[in-house]
């Protein structure tokens, strides 16, 4: 696990090493990023289920404005702070580009909103096995928290059956990697 690009190109990444975490692998990343990356610069991105922190990191590599990781597992915390560290991101103007929020993912969406923050693109990771997509999608659609036109990515088990829409979030494109897919839904929001 690395840092593809930017200005923590390839830095090695600590991983959580739990057998309950599933660190994207650098393949998936690095698609994921050459297919949004040019347009990163600049941008508010949200890393939900953040795990290790690998997909915020290196968005804040390649130039994102703001990262919010969202994770409530305190080991990994720990590793995703350790990961800012190794990549130069703990000093006063790095540290003012990221903010750890300590909560589920569903949970930080009314906490984001609250501090009236939106966000241009979203990367929802969460354990496979726990069935968090449909209620997380959907709240995240309703939450107040995307700019119009914001790009959600979705990485999950290619057997996951993903609907086409979920309220305001209509999906555009699907990648797949071996077992793992990404699923790209953009926001529509009429107003």
């Amino acid at each position: 696990m690395r840092v593809i690009s930017g200005t923590a190109r390839g830095t090695r990444l600590v991983s959580p090493g739990a057998a309950n975490i599933r660190p994207t692998l650098d393949q998936i990343k690095e698609s994921f990023f050459n297919q949004v990356g040019p347009g990163l610069e600049g941008k508010t991105f949200l890393d939900l289920f953040a795990g290790s922190g690998s997909i915020g990191v290196e968005a804040l590599s390649r130039g994102a404005a703001t990262v919010v990781f969202v994770e409530p597992n305190a080991k990994s915390r720990r590793v995703l702070l350790q990961n800012l560290a190794k990549c130069k991101m703990m000093n006063d103007e790095e540290s003012a580009r990221w903010d750890l929020l300590q909560s589920s993912a569903q949970a930080s969406l009314q906490t984001l909103k609250n501090r009236g923050l939106r966000f241009d693109m979203v990367y929802i990771d969460p354990p496979f096995s726990e069935n968090l997509y449909e209620p997380t999608l959907r709240k995240l659609a309703a939450s107040g928290i995307l700019h119009r036109d914001a790009v959600v990515v979705v990485e999950h088990f290619h057997k996951t059956v993903l609907l086409k829409n979920y309220d305001k979030l209509r999906r555009y494109k699907d990648r797949r990697f071996g077992d793992c897919c990404l699923a790209f839904f953009k926001f529509e929001d009429s107003l």
